[in-house]
């Protein structure tokens, strides 16, 4: 195919995903230096759009980069009363005692919010000081310069064929240069993979480790709302099976957030995160919560679970990684977007020094050091040993060793070092041959429901005529190998139903993929156990449109 001809245009920082760290690096270069031209550019329909994350927010964030954010009219209107944890059995619960917690742990000062309005708040704020944001424009290039440096994307490439080749209507996008280019995509990205791979910044890390989080809102009853309260649970209906947890919030409104989160380290490929999310719901304690509200949005996302030893090398040639790009969650605290805020500050910080000195496209010295030796790698490194704690020797010793291990860091004690994750998620999962499958109650339509009507709920659209954004490197292997020897885990571990294997009378099984109910979790990415499957963005715009996620 001809070299395709696009039309450039020059910026001094370019910003892809405008989520916390993108939107926190917009303002604070704008802080910085009112005349920098900086442009934010976001795949969703609109900020916010792919927003998902719990939320209990710590503020630190934010308080970093704008003091007077009460004053400005942040969405941040309802602050944590009271903590909860509970260990969860079939029939109980047991409840842990607030003051057996690390002090991080305590959430007081701690606002419930919805960082999707946070962030198109963000986004209001960042437009007012002149930052020029594009949503609907996925970024499915890099384009790199002369001596092999990053100096810009390719965005808003609309109207291909199925077969990808270019459609009647076709757009071939723009090209946006910049100075620096920082990726700020989330979990998972799709060009921040290619960076790490390409500039080998994850040479020196352990392999970074994930979680699937599901999330329900739901309308209660409001003789049961308790505005402010935040509770978490461990055990019941995971055990043995998986690692993992809930989070029930409530905030404003008669509304709860309701939270099940599954580490994506599990063995039994017969493990199915979605129905134990469901079953879930189910446990007296969560059921009586429920009992007479309705959901009324859903949604699901990967989460980076790695931590302080997990984090790749934060600066390539031409530009920074960001916030859960690179993997910044405090998996205890089941908090990231506070350090993505943070990251998105100090790398803004460090390209308006390099900017004021006449550089570009180099490496950004200081925003590595200020990440490792600052607030996140402070918050990070007490937290370090928990999760490899918890994947080695299950839930109880993670509670006893890893408490006592945060404990100790709280008063900069390191008895442990740092532990290391071992296996990769997908080389983590065992053949089918090993397990039993494991048989789930049928979604009762009240409290539970199946996977297809729930992700109506998230107002899924994607464009059909266009490629499929889940490319597969060998499209033999999801039948010859996954099913085979796996039990097709593709079907269960997304969860959004894109992966099914159609089996018709005298015919061998075929592997389907419905990616217009693709939510962009990108847990295919992670845990197909062949590593077969690569997510690539579909044309902006398209996806889910989380209202107040």
């Amino acid at each position: 195919m001809a070299q395709i001809e696009r039309e450039a245009m020059e910026y001094d920082v370019v910003i892809v995903g405008a989520g916390p760290a993108g939107l926190s690096a917009a303002i604070r270069l704008k802080q910085r230096d009112a005349d920098l031209n900086v442009v934010v550019l976001e795949k969703g329909s609109e900020v916010g759009a792919h927003i998902l994350s719990g939320a209990v927010l710590d503020p630190v964030g934010l308080n970093t980069l704008m003091p007077d954010w009460k004053e400005k009219g942040a969405p941040l209107n309802v602050p944590v009363k009271q903590d909860n944890f509970y260990m969860l059995g079939a029939a109980g619960q047991l409840r842990i005692p607030n003051f057996t917690m690390p002090p991080l742990m305590n959430n007081h000062g701690n606002y419930i919010v919805s960082m999707g309005n946070v962030c198109r708040w963000m986004a209001e704020q960042a437009e007012a000081m002149g930052v020029e944001i594009f949503p609907g424009m996925s970024c499915s290039e890099l384009v790199y310069g002369e001596n092999g440096e990053v100096k810009g994307v390719v965005a808003g490439e609309f109207g291909k064929n199925p077969d990808g080749t270019p459609g009647p209507s076709y757009e071939p996008g723009m090209e946006l240069h910049g100075k620096y280019v920082f990726l700020g995509e989330g979990v998972r990205g799709s060009l921040s993979k290619q960076v790490i791979a390409k500039y080998d910044l994850a040479a020196k890390s352990d392999v970074q480790k994930y979680g699937l989080g599901m999330k329900e809102i739901w309308e209660i009853d409001p003789a049961k709302h308790r505005i402010g309260t935040v509770t978490h649970t461990m055990g019941w209906p995971l055990e043995s099976n998986a690692g993992g947890g809930s989070f029930i919030y409530h905030l404003d409104n008669n509304q709860v957030y309701v939270g099940f989160v599954v580490h994506l380290n599990y063995k039994n490929p017969h493990l199915f995160p979605y129905m134990e999310f469901q079953r879930f719901k189910h446990h007296p304690m969560v059921a009586d919560l429920l009992k007479g509200g309705k959901r009324v949005a859903y949604g699901a996302r990967a989460i980076s679970e790695g931590g302080y030893q997990s984090l790749p090398q934060l600066e390539f040639p031409g530009g920074a990684l960001l916030g859960c790009a690179a993997g910044m969650v405090n998996v205890p605290r089941i908090k990231g977007n506070h350090n993505a805020m943070l990251s998105g500050i100090a790398a803004a910080d460090a390209a308006a020094d390099a900017i004021k000195a006449g550089r570009g496209g180099d490496l950004l010295d200081g925003y590595e050091a200020a990440v490792r030796k600052g607030p996140i790698g402070e918050d990070l490194k007490k937290v370090r040993n928990v999760k490899p704690l918890w994947s080695k020797y299950g839930l109880t010793a993670s509670l006893a060793i890893g408490g006592l291990d945060m404990w100790m860091n709280t008063f900069g004690i390191g008895v442990l070092g740092t532990l290391a994750h071992g296996k990769s998620d997908a080389a983590a999962t065992e053949e089918a041959s090993k397990h039993k499958p494991i048989d789930y109650p049928k979604p009762d339509g009240t409290l539970s429901f199946d996977r297809l009507t729930n992700v109506s709920f998230s107002f899924t659209n994607h464009e059909e005529s266009q490629p499929a954004h889940l490319h597969l490197i060998d499209p033999d292997v999801p039948v010859n190998v996954n099913l085979a020897k796996y039990a097709g885990p593709s079907a269960r571990y997304c969860p959004a139903g894109v992966y099914e294997f159609v089996t018709e009378e005298g015919k061998d099984p075929r592997f389907v993929i419905n990616f217009q109910n693709c939510v962009h979790c990108k847990t295919c990415d992670i845990k197909d156990p062949s590593q077969n499957i690569n997510w690539t963005v579909p044309q902006g715009g398209d996806g889910p449109n989380y209202p107040n996620m």
